[in-house]
């Protein structure tokens, strides 16, 4: 026996290098993968879209009748009072007058003078009113929330009567033909309400028409933006739900909330040339944010998100690494002892980077990224 293994050593000694060389050569090497983890962290579901500012209210300043308009003496920004002459006018109404006619703006024009005198008790009661709220207040026996409205309540009352008053100028102004008087007749051309000119229509003087548009007015720091959604994203919003508005032009984001949700759908037809269903969501500014937002004006863009869902320590999982198995349900590999195994994992809610965990994974647990083809259940693999 040991002359035969003498005779054949060097033959085994070969065979027993080349059996180890195969074995080197074909042993299965470990795949390098993309590896991430299980973490706990925020979470959240919104929907984006391009939104508008707009002020609110908005009263428009029309021309009362149609002729000669003289210069408007105000420029965008400025501050006008309530019943405030900002450019005059002459001229005839649109139409002549019949006699019928005439006796309709007569009436018109006693209702309208009788209105002045109900909204201007109704205005000296609110202004009452406000006094002894603000005595109250100053007492802290009453909320901030009732004083803001009385005040409201003034404010409110003011402009409509500043409002009667100006149509009560526009019917005396149509009448003035019928009842001889010069047709040159100068009429002035009042603010409805208080407020600061947001944009005049035309600034130069001539010939208009009744009802013409002359110029903007409402108050900058009541300010709101309007969120054009199709109509299935629309219904997954509420009332209350938190809006982040970014791509304003400042730095951070601003904060609001879903204030109101317009119940008419309007069809809309996209830059692609596809009809849609578009409802607006109105958002209001949250306090934390309301310096900022007063650098916005009336018709500012910005992006906005509504946020339907938030989680701020969801267990979850980046998705890159969620697969569906062959049964449909959610798998991942995860990395134990160098090797990936496959795991049945409950998925939750699905954001732009993140699955939130329900089960099947826990926090720290090493998972492959965009698993390759050649990575299967108990495959050698090694994190890049």
């Amino acid at each position: 026996m040991a002359d035969l293994f003498k005779r054949w050593r060097w033959a085994l000694l070969i065979l027993a290098l080349l059996g180890a060389g195969l074995g080197i050569a074909f042993w299965p090497e470990a795949v390098p993968v993309d590896a991430g983890k299980v973490t706990r962290g925020p979470m959240r579901l919104g929907i984006t879209d391009e939104g508008v500012t707009r002020v609110r209210p908005l009263s428009v300043v029309s021309a009362p009748i149609s002729g000669f308009l003289s210069p408007i003496n105000v420029d965008p920004g400025a501050r006008v009072g309530a019943g405030q002459e900002i450019a005059h006018m002459h001229g005839r109404p649109s139409a002549p007058l019949d006699p019928r006619g005439i006796e309709q703006v007569h009436a018109a024009l006693d209702a309208a003078r009788a209105s002045i005198n109900g909204l201007a008790a109704t205005l000296a009661q609110a202004r009452r009113d406000l006094v002894r709220a603000e005595d109250l207040a100053g007492r802290g026996f009453l909320p901030r929330a009732q004083l803001e409205a009385a005040r409201t309540r003034v404010s409110t009352s003011n402009a409509a009567l500043a409002q009667a008053r100006a149509e009560a100028a526009r019917l005396a102004a149509q009448l003035a033909p019928a009842t001889g008087e010069a047709s040159t007749a100068e009429v002035p051309v009042r603010s409805p309400v208080a407020g600061t000119v947001l944009s005049v229509v035309d600034e130069s003087e001539g010939l208009i028409q009744e009802g013409t548009p002359l110029l903007w007015i409402g108050d900058p720091a009541r300010i709101e933006v309007v969120l054009d959604l199709l109509s299935r994203e629309a219904v997954q919003a509420k009332v209350g739900d938190p809006v982040e508005m970014t791509q304003w032009g400042g730095e951070g984001a601003l904060t609001g909330t879903v204030k109101r949700i317009e119940p008419f759908g309007r069809m809309k037809v996209s830059a692609l040339g596809i009809e849609e269903q578009r409802v607006n969501l109105i958002i209001g500014f949250d306090a934390a944010s309301a310096g900022r937002a007063a650098r916005l004006g009336h018709g500012f863009q910005l992006d906005a998100t509504v946020i339907l869902w938030q989680r701020p320590d969801a267990l979850r999982v980046p998705i890159g690494a969620l697969f569906r198995g062959s049964g449909g349900g959610w798998q991942v590999f995860a990395i134990e002892g160098g090797r990936a195994r496959t795991r049945d994992v409950k998925i939750g809610r699905i954001d732009s980077a993140h699955g939130e965990v329900l089960a099947g994974l826990k926090a720290g647990d090493d998972v492959v990224l965009n698993p390759p083809t050649t990575v299967s259940n108990e495959t050698k693999v090694t994190p890049r």
